[in-house]
């Protein structure tokens, strides 16, 4: 006990220490050096984020120390948890991008002033982000993202929201486009010509088939809720694990899958297709030859024109403040307050990172129920221990027709996915009336499709 009080006693010197030594030596980056350069020297050299928000760190030596060196430990668990930095200020150094969600986390964690925590403080003096080193970052970001992400489309007044109105369309090659949605409707892909893409990802009900797991051939279950087709295109990569770069890479997983279409190989599907003369001789006009390759393309065009403008916070974006409700703007202010737009960022309010699912709270322990090959997330793919319940951040355009939620589909309403997601990542209570009115903000999201207001047919 008495060591521990002599622990306390020390940590209270260096506090008080700290706070006269910051007020010294804590000063702001000149502004004649180039802006990315002021922002390294704020976030990395004084602020030494990255040893806690990176990968492998080496920890310093006072990490031994008793009591402090455990508080350490946690800090760097939580850290890279939250978010890795590695790649962001070598991007500061090098240049490259910096990430569209990197950018909205240090905005947040700068405005809130959450960041350096303040045992932290104690030792790193310099860490501390003074109103100065705010005023720096947060113009940097502005300018950033101005330059990097901001699309045109909004009004001035938010070109600098950390989520952006959508393109109407993008270039395609309607002729493609024509092959691939023949495709996508086309059970022959499937080993018993019973399931084609639509089978699961129907444009009629959302883009997924609203099941918690989707029956593939012989009614086989998969292991994972089916993510929605609609503005996938945006996604940095695709299915939760992104074990996918493309959506014709994510388009030659499926036939293959012996759980979902289960044929043997893609030469079984061509000679199947082939034995339609006309399809083949449609085919043969637009490319040179049938392959993997070519069917996976010209799905993948199809599936580029699934994208969903003009929904009613789109409009709100473009200037026309009626467009929503007070309620529902008061839901977006929530949507931000609570760190959802730090990862549901961008085009289509996500799809552009993996998260650690439980940052505050053990999900898969409250869960309750045995722990699949599909709760692993990324870890899936890359076997590093920092990617174990990682998932790729679902786009929540459309999110009010697309139930059940979650990698595991165990979110029946939208209610209880907003709610646990606040609970087990933030570890915050709300109100029945935040939820609601958050909520009510993810309604305005629904856009339209071939010019009509998208709808569910499964929704009665």
């Amino acid at each position: 006990m008495k060591k521990l009080f002599n622990i306390i006693g020390i940590l209270l010197i260096i506090s008080v220490v700290s706070f006269i030594i910051a007020r010294v030596i804590n000063k702001a980056p000149s502004n004649s050096l180039p802006q990315n350069y002021q922002i390294k020297l704020i976030l990395d050299d004084d602020g030494g984020c990255l040893m806690c928000h990176k990968t492998e760190v080496n920890l310093p030596w006072y990490s031994k120390v008793p009591v402090l060196g455990k508080m350490i430990r946690n800090s760097v668990a939580d850290g890279t948890k939250n978010i890795d930095l590695g790649n962001t200020i070598s991007a500061l150094r090098d240049g490259g991008d910096i990430g569209i969600v990197p950018l909205a986390k240090i905005e947040k964690a700068i405005t809130d002033a959450t960041m350096p925590p303040f045992d932290f403080k104690l030792i790193h003096w310099k860490s501390k982000i003074t109103p100065a080193k705010k005023e720096i970052v947060l113009q940097w970001i502005k300018n950033y993202r101005a330059d990097y992400y901001y699309n045109g489309l909004s009004h001035d007044d938010f070109a600098n929201e950390p989520v952006q109105t959508i393109h109407r369309f993008i270039p395609v090659d309607a002729k493609k486009v024509i092959l691939g949605e023949l495709l996508f409707n086309d059970v022959r892909l499937s080993a018993d010509n019973t399931i084609s893409c639509n089978t699961c990802h129907s444009p009629q009900t959302g883009g997924v088939d609203n099941k918690v797991f989707s029956k593939g051939v012989e009614g086989k279950l998969g292991g994972v809720n089916a993510p929605t087709v609609f503005n996938a295109v945006y996604n940095f990569a695709q299915f939760w694990d992104g074990r996918a770069s493309t959506l014709a890479e994510q388009a030659s997983g499926p036939p293959l899958n012996p759980v979902e279409m289960a044929s043997e190989s893609f030469d079984d599907i061509i000679n199947k297709l082939k034995e339609d003369k006309n399809f083949t001789k449609a085919f043969l006009q637009v490319y040179p030859e049938m392959t993997e390759k070519t069917i996976t393309n010209a799905i993948q065009e199809f599936e580029k024109t699934l994208i969903t403008p003009n929904s009613r916070f789109d409009r709100y974006l473009k200037g026309d403040l009626a467009a929503i409700t007070d309620i529902e703007k008061s839901g977006y202010d929530l949507f931000k307050k609570y760190n959802c737009a730090t990862c549901h960022t961008g085009t289509i309010l996500g799809g552009q990172s993996y998260e650690y699912m439980g940052l505050a709270k053990n999900y898969f322990v409250d869960r309750g129920t045995e722990i699949l090959l599909e709760d692993e997330g990324r870890f899936k793919q890359t076997s590093l221990p920092s990617d174990i319940h990682k998932f790729k951040v679902p786009g929540l355009r459309n999110v009010a027709l697309t139930m059940p939620y979650y990698h595991d589909g165990t979110q029946k309403t939208l209610e209880e996915a907003v709610s646990n997601m606040i609970k087990y990542q933030l570890g915050k209570a709300v109100t029945q009336k935040e939820i609601e009115d958050i909520v009510a903000f993810l309604n305005t999201l629904t856009g339209e499709y071939q010019g009509k207001l998208l709808t569910n047919k499964s929704i009665k």
